[in-house]
């Protein structure tokens, strides 16, 4: 009875590692995968431009605390993505971005946010005036 108990519970603990194992390397794909998107050079523009307050003398150190936060923002998205995709997934959305296309498309997203939410600014404007008309 000892000997199955044992047993047992040697099988949960290596069961628990290969998990930890599985999900660390489940979020350590996701961060690239996140990282390979442009989101990174967003977060870099974000702290330039929330910078641009600080004084030459602590820009630098200000710079560098700002950037230390970002592995904190990294692993919170990953587990934000964790949740909606599988490792697989992600590793199929990696290699797209790993791609001449997924480059591109990393490269030119942020302008096309900016660009789509002035455009959806513009809709929203039109159809609050016809909602006004009726």
């Amino acid at each position: 009875m000892k000997k199955l108990v044992l047993l047992c519970l040697f099988v949960l603990a290596l069961t628990t590692q290969v998990q930890a194992q599985d999900n660390a390397a489940f979020k350590t794909d996701t961060v690239e995968f996140l990282k390979l998107t442009g989101a990174g050079a967003a977060f870099e523009k974000a702290i330039e431009q929330i910078g641009a307050m600080v004084s030459l003398e602590n820009k630098e150190a200000y710079r560098k605390e700002a950037t230390g936060t970002l592995d904190g923002l990294y692993e919170k998205m990953a587990d934000l993505y964790m949740a909606e995709f599988t490792h697989d997934e992600v590793k199929e959305l990696t290699a797209f971005y790993k791609s001449d296309l997924g480059t591109k498309l990393a490269e030119k997203q942020v302008m096309l946010t900016q660009k789509a939410m002035s455009l959806g600014q513009t809709w929203g404007m039109e159809v609050s005036g016809i909602a006004q008309k009726y």
